[in-house]
């Protein structure tokens, strides 16, 4: 049987889907990430292909201080950077799901990315933590 790695980080909101979001985004931002990117899905999927999905964001998330701390060890990092976190409606509430950065960086086969990952590791796992009212991982 094949075992599967875990590489997010998860959790589920009961609060409607904007006020997630929003919470989210605010959550990152107290941890020092900024919002590069973020993709509605479900207007892409009913713009592109004309089907209703439910409301699903995809945010790109990046540290500015350590994705260039990344970069000096490895340009190659971009292929696993920003970090990605996803916001979608979920059973009345809001899933909330943040792409572990030590699995992610993982793929790289890079030691020298380790110490990065894993403090980008500490400050999403605080995201997770607030987001459920937690003041501790």
């Amino acid at each position: 049987m094949n075992e599967k790695k875990d590489y997010a980080f998860r959790t589920m909101l009961n609060v409607p889907y904007e006020q997630a979001l929003e919470k989210v985004k605010a959550s990152l931002r107290d941890e020092g990430f900024e919002v590069l990117t973020s993709v509605d899905v479900k207007e892409a999927m009913k713009e592109k292909l004309g089907v209703d999905f439910r409301p699903y964001t995809i945010i790109g998330a990046c540290n500015p201080p350590l994705s260039h701390r990344a970069f000096e060890q490895d340009l190659e990092a971009g292929l696993v950077l920003p970090c990605n976190v996803i916001v979608y409606e979920k059973d009345g509430g809001s899933a909330v799901a943040i792409a572990d950065p030590v699995t992610m960086i993982g793929v790289l086969e890079n030691p020298d990315l380790g110490e990065v990952a894993h403090e980008a590791q500490a400050k999403l796992k605080r995201v997770i933590a607030r987001l459920e009212g937690r003041t501790t991982v």
